[in-house]
Parts: structure tokens; sequence; C-alpha cells
């Protein structure tokens, strides 16, 4: 029986799919051409859009397409019991159910420990930081409980931020649910706290959920209201206002180049800079780390998702090794992926293989829980190298029309 990570993509979007759901049907439900199911199913062509399209109309991960999860998300036992354990902290404090032994934390023990999560979500570390953000989300709901009337905002907002850190946690680890279920408990402490810099963040963060479940003008929508919510007076902001403002219309530049709207996503783009240079160097604030670098390589990115194939590898010119110590492990991974995705769109194959493969190597655990090196092996094809093949190993799938990697009963199973 061949596992689920030797068929290709299109094999599995049929098996997905199954007899009920014919191509047509899969068509309709996704809003796409009938001639674009056809060339995904045939490992002919398949854009990123296209992939996320596809999985939210069957139902499922994005990883679960491109093999790296088998289907119902076949995850270690460590991250199965962390994702449980981070689902009843949520679910139990949001019911008001706290155990008896719940001990408050102190405000100030709560705001280290938004930190220490924040700075494992950062380094890619997701399973550390849900299984840290269990506890904290506990403690905080405690620490509610025991504050004085007329003095819980504080603790309104570190519960807000236990909520999201968990939210975003969720949403990686493709338990979409759980993630809507934490998002929507953040902005409930976040606007009982009558923090409105935390509620836009929370916004933001909800448009992310949305962005990676494929509801595209939704996470538009967000994405655009919660940066002008906080938009500051550009000449007297301060760090953190220009933190979050230059975070927020970055990220509206991701979600309009993912629907490839180039005029939004261009003037996004043009603030995000703006604002980073006015920082100057990179500032962290609530969680988020923004700067004149973090800018710049996010821009990468965005073009490559708009086809801006020349204009992304003009810019990976001028970004250095020592610019990336600045950013977040995360960061500086997600760079990597959108670099090699640059080069594998100039078919400079090589060059392509070369970043994915010291990015994957250096970070597995963050590479698991990513979409992207999949779609790269995958629009590299059939350079049949021992390169490809070692990546492929790395992320668990079989690169398209390698035939060495796909057995004949894969071939046959259908």
């Amino acid at each position: 029986m061949p596992r689920w990570s030797d068929y290709s993509n299109g094999e599995r979007i049929k098996i997905l799919r199954g007899r009920e759901i014919r191509q047509s049907d899969l068509a309709e439900m996704t809003g796409l051409s009938l001639p674009t199911i056809q060339q995904a199913e045939q490992d002919k062509r398949l854009t990123l859009p296209t992939l996320m399209k596809i999985a939210a109309s069957l139902g499922v991960d994005t990883s679960v397409i491109l093999g790296q999860q088998a289907p119902r998300r076949a995850m270690e036992q460590e991250d199965r019991t962390m994702m449980r354990d981070l689902s009843r902290a949520v679910h139990d404090t949001a019911a008001g159910l706290l155990p008896d032994d719940a001990e408050a934390a102190t405000l100030d023990e709560l705001t280290e420990i938004t930190g220490r999560c924040w700075e494992l979500y950062w380094a890619g570390r997701y399973a550390e930081a849900g299984a840290v953000a269990a506890p904290f989300i506990t403690s905080a709901a405690a620490r509610l409980r025991d504050q004085p009337v007329g003095e819980q905002a504080a603790a309104w907002g570190v519960l807000s931020d236990a909520y999201r850190i968990a939210g975003y946690v969720a949403n990686l680890m493709g338990n979409r649910d759980l993630a809507y279920a934490a998002i929507g408990q953040s902005q409930a402490a976040a606007q009982a706290g009558a923090d409105e810099l935390r509620q836009a963040l929370v916004t933001s963060g909800r448009a992310w959920v949305y962005l990676r479940d494929a509801r595209l003008p939704e996470a538009l929508k967000l994405a655009e209201k919660a940066a002008v919510d906080i938009e500051p007076r550009f000449s007297r902001a301060t760090e953190e206002e220009l933190v979050a403002y230059g975070s927020h219309v970055n990220f509206a530049a991701v979600v309009a180049s993912r629907m490839g709207n180039k005029d939004r996503a261009a003037d996004y783009l043009s603030q995000s800079h703006a604002y980073g240079a006015r920082l100057g160097s990179e500032v962290r604030a609530h969680g988020t780390l923004f700067g004149p670098v973090s800018a710049t390589t996010q821009a990468v990115g965005i073009n490559v998702a708009l086809g801006n194939t020349g204009k992304a590898l003009t810019l990976i010119k001028g970004i250095h090794d020592d610019d990336l110590e600045a950013l977040s492990g995360a960061a500086r991974n997600r760079y990597a992926m959108d670099k090699a995705m640059a080069y594998a769109d100039a078919k400079m194959w090589d060059p392509a293989l070369d970043v994915l493969e010291e990015a994957l190597t250096q970070a597995p655990e963050w590479g698991k829980h990513q979409a992207l090196p999949s779609v790269i092996v995958q629009k590299v094809g059939k350079a049949s190298t021992a390169r490809l093949r070692r990546v492929s190993e790395l992320i668990g799938v079989a690169p398209a029309g390698a035939s060495g990697f796909l057995p004949a009963t894969a071939k046959t199973a259908l």
C-alpha cells in the first residue's frame, strides 16, 4: 500500500474528490475553470492560489494535497497531545471553566510568558509555543478572575495575547476550527479591555486565518480595516505605533498580492517601506517585529505572488546576509522560501534548490508546516537531480514527474 506522500499532487486531488465529485463539480465549487482543474490533476500546473481554493473546497489543509500530511492530519503523537491540551484550554476558559488548582500568575509574570511564547513562535518552534500557550491561557484566565473589578484591563490584555498565540499555532498546524475559536476569544478579550491597538492586531490575525483558509476577499477586507483602525500621524507616531501600522499594511500588501491586485499591493508596499524607513531598524512590539528589512524581504514574496519575477530578483540582490540577522528565525525562513520561488520562476533551478535545501536543513520543524517548499519542488519538476531528491525527502513529497519516487502501485491505485 503506497504512502500518502508517494502520490503526486494531481493524484491526491483525485483521491480527495472521490467518485462523488466530478472535475466539473470541483470547478464550480472553487470558481476555477474546468481546464485549470484538469491541469492540476494532470500535474501540469498548480499555482498557489489554485492550490488554496481546491484545498478549501475539499475541506482539507493545503499540506494534505501537497503530501506533507495525510488526510485528517496525521501529526506526531506529541503534536496531537499539544493540540488537544491547547483546545481544552481555549474552550474551557471561554466557557468560564477553570481547574480548582488554577493559579493566577502576576501580571508581570504573564507579560514575561507572553514574550517567551512569541520568541518560540517567531523561531518557528510552533509545538513548543503551543505547549506553553495552553497553561498560559489558564493562568491568564485565573488572573482575570482574581483581579479586582475596575482593574481588569491589563488582565484582559494578556488573556487576549494568550488566545491570539493559540490561534496562530492552531492555524499553522492546520486546525482551522481551533484557530477561529481562539482568535474569536482573543478579539472578545481585547474588546473587554478596551485596547484599540490589540483589537487591530487580533483583526489582522483573523485576516491571516482567512488567508490560510483561502477566504481572500474577506482576508483583505479585515487586513485593510486593521490598518485603518490604527493609522497614526506619521510625524508624531511612537515606535510601537510605527511597528503596528507598518506590519499591518505589509500584511495587507501580502493579501492583495495573493488576489492579484497589483495596484493595492503596490500602494500598501509603498506605505510599508515608508514606515520601515522611519523606524530605521527592526523593532519588536506586541509580538510583532517590523522595520526596513521586514518591509524589503516581504516585498520579495509579494512581487513573486504578482508574477514580477524580475523585480523580485532585483530586490534579492540588494538584501545581504548581514541584513537578515535582524529578522526572527521564521521571517528568515519565509524569505528563503520566497527567494527560492523567485529563482524557480526564473528557471534558475540550482540556486532555487540550494536556498530551499539550506532553509529546510536548518529549520526542519518550521518547514513541515509550510506549503511553499512543496510548491517549489513541484515547479522544479522533472529536473531529476540528486539535489532535487534530497530536498524532496526533506519535505516528504515526490517531485513532479520523478518516476523513481512514485511506486507502480501508486500509479495504478486510482
